[in-house]
């Protein structure tokens, strides 16, 4: 089983609002998943990337890959992907 990181689509039409999921690759883009480390809203200005970043350590230690669209989301804003979730 190929674990992938991903962003999964949500909100509405020309409003969109993304999760960060960790899913099977041969799942829908929708679809199941594992676990939601966080969210992406790219309306927001800047746009508001949050990451659990210690799970998405978890997860890429474990095998998964992020997706290119991730990756790249993650390399262009490594402070704000860094957010600890609030517990």
């Amino acid at each position: 089983m190929a674990v992938h990181i991903r962003l999964s689509r949500g909100g509405t039409k020309k409003a969109p609002f993304y999760r960060v999921v960790v899913t099977d690759q041969r799942n829908a883009r929708d679809g199941r998943f594992i676990e939601n480390i966080g969210t992406y809203d790219p309306l927001q200005n800047p746009e508001a990337l949050r990451v659990d970043r210690q799970r998405f350590d978890y997860w890429c230690g474990q095998g998964a890959k992020p997706s290119h669209t991730l990756a790249r989301l993650i390399k262009r804003q490594p402070a704000v992907a860094a957010v600890e979730k609030a517990s």
